[in-house]
C-alpha cells in the first residue's frame, strides 16, 4: 500500500504552490520551544491579551443554555445584521440595509469568500504592500493575480496616486486596502484616501476595505471608511469583525458589508462552504455592538502605553528604528542598519534572545529588512523582550 504522502501529488497546483501563514508558523515554533521548557516571549501573533468582556460572554452562554445551538440563517441572524447596519451608519457613515451585511466565521473568511466570488484567472487585484500575509494567497487560491504595489518605507509607506496608476493593467478589477494597517501601523490620511477614490472611479474598480483595526488608533490619527466617500458606496466592500476591538479572536466572528447585489454573490460561496457563523456566537456579537463600548477605550489606552514602551525601548537599540505607530497594535521595526536581512534577524532573535517576531519580507518585498512584533501583550512581556533584544544587539550610542 503506497504511503499516504505520495498522494500529495494529486493536490491542486494552486494549493501546493501556496505557502502556509508565516505569522502562524512563527507562533507554532514559539509554542514548541515553550513546550521544550524554553522561556520564549512570543510577539509574533495578533491576539489581544484581554479576555472578552463579561456581558458578551454572558449573552452567548445564555443563548447556548436556552437551546440556541442550531443552524441559523446563512447570512446571519437578523438581530446581528441589523446591529451591524446601525453600527456602520453611526460610526462609519456607511449606509447599507441589513440585507447588505453577510456575517461570517471571522473577517478572514469574509475576505476569502469575496475572493472566491469575484476573482478568477485573468483578474488582477492590486495589493498595497507591506500587507497582511493572507491577502495574496487568498487571491491566488481563487485563481487571480495579485499585483503588489511596493510602498516605500523611507517615505513612510505613503500611498501616491502615480504609484497606483503605474500598477493598473487592463485586467485590474479590484484594489485591496487595509487601514489601520497590519503590519505597518499606518492610518491612511485624507489625501491618500482621495488617491484611492479617484483611481477607483477613473478605472471603474471594486474596492475592498479591510477595517478590522478601525477602533485602534492613536494620537491625532483618525479612521475614515472608504465607502463613506463620494461615489464609493456602490463599489466598496467593507470587511470588519469582532476579533480586535472586542478581544474576540477565538470566537471567529466577522462580516462584509456593501451593495446588496455584491453581497448576494459572496453569499453563494458562504452558503456552500461554511453555511453560517455559529449561532450563539452571533448573539454575543449583538451584545458587543449594543452594549457598553468602554472596554474598547480601556484596551486602546493600554495598547497606547505599550506602543510608547516599544517605540522608546527599541529606538534605543543598536540598528533598530521604529517609525510613529498610528494604529493597530504592531511595530514594524526597521532593522536594515543591523546588517542582517529580516529572516536572519528574526531567526537570531528567536534562537538567541528567545523573542519571537515575524520577518518583514513575509508581508511583501516592501517589508524587507523589517521585523513585525505585536504589542498586544503585557507590559512585563514587552519589557522583557526589549531587554533581551537590547542585550543581543547592544544599545545605540
Amino acid at each position: 500500500m503506497p504511503a499516504a504522502d505520495g498522494f500529495v501529488r494529486f493536490a491542486a497546483d494552486r494549493v501546493r504552490n501556496a505557502s502556509p501563514s508565516p505569522t502562524v508558523a512563527v507562533s507554532d515554533k514559539a509554542r514548541k520551544l515553550k513546550a521544550a521548557g524554553i522561556d520564549v516571549v512570543d510577539l509574533g501573533g495578533g491576539d489581544p491579551d484581554f479576555i472578552t468582556p463579561a456581558h458578551i460572554r454572558r449573552a452567548a452562554i445564555d443563548a447556548m443554555n436556552a437551546g440556541d445551538t442550531h443552524y441559523v440563517a446563512s447570512n446571519g441572524i437578523p438581530a446581528l445584521r441589523t446591529a451591524i447596519a446601525h453600527k456602520l451608519a453611526n460610526d462609519n457613515g456607511i449606509h447599507v440595509e441589513p440585507n447588505g451585511v453577510l456575517v461570517t466565521p471571522g473577517g478572514k473568511q469574509a475576505l476569502f469568500s469575496a475572493a472566491m466570488a469575484f476573482v478568477q484567472p485573468g483578474v488582477d487585484v492590486l495589493v498595497l504592500d507591506s500587507s497582511w500575509v493572507s491577502y495574496v494567497p487568498m487571491i491566488e487560491l481563487a485563481g487571480g493575480n495579485a499585483v503588489r504595489i511596493e510602498l516605500d518605507p523611507d517615505d513612510g509607506f505613503t500611498v501616491h496616486k502615480e504609484t497606483l496608476e503605474a500598477a493598473i493593467t487592463p485586467a485590474t478589477r479590484v484594489i485591496l486596502v487595509n487601514s489601520p494597517n497590519n503590519p505597518t501601523g499606518r492610518v491612511l490620511r485624507a489625501e491618500e484616501l482621495e488617491a484611492i477614490r479617484s483611481l477607483a472611479l477613473e478605472h471603474d474598480l471594486l474596492v475592498w476595505s479591510d477595517e478590522i483595526y478601525e477602533k485602534i488608533v492613536y494620537g491625532d490619527a483618525r479612521h475614515v471608511s472608504l465607502a463613506s466617500l463620494p461615489g464609493m458606496a456602490e463599489r466598496t466592500l467593507t470587511f470588519n469583525g469582532f476579533s480586535k476591538a472586542y478581544a474576540m479572536t477565538g470566537w471567529r466572528l466577522g462580516y462584509v458589508a456593501g451593495p446588496t447585489p455584491l453581497i448576494a454573490e459572496i453569499a453563494k460561496v458562504h452558503s456552500h462552504s461554511v453555511t453560517c457563523a455559529t449561532s450563539f456566537v452571533q448573539v454575543g456579537g449583538v451584545a458587543a455592538l449594543e452594549g457598553d463600548q468602554g472596554i474598547i477605550g480601556e484596551m486602546v489606552a493600554a495598547w497606547d502605553r505599550r506602543r510608547q514602551l516599544v517605540t522608546d525601548g527599541l529606538n534605543a537599540v543598536n540598528g533598530l528604528r521604529v517609525a510613529p505607530i498610528e494604529g493597530a497594535f504592531y511595530a514594524f521595526v526597521d532593522g536594515r542598519e543591523t546588517g542582517l536581512d529580516d529572516v536572519a534577524l528574526a531567526g537570531r532573535l528567536l534562537d538567541e534572545a528567545h523573542v519571537a517576531v515575524v520577518p518583514g519580507s513575509a508581508f511583501g518585498d516592501a517589508g524587507t529588512g523589517h521585523i513585525r512584533l505585536s504589542f498586544a501583550t503585557s507590559d512585563e512581556a514587552l519589557s522583557t523582550a526589549i531587554q533581551r533584544i537590547g542585550s543581543m544587539l547592544g544599545s545605540r550610542t
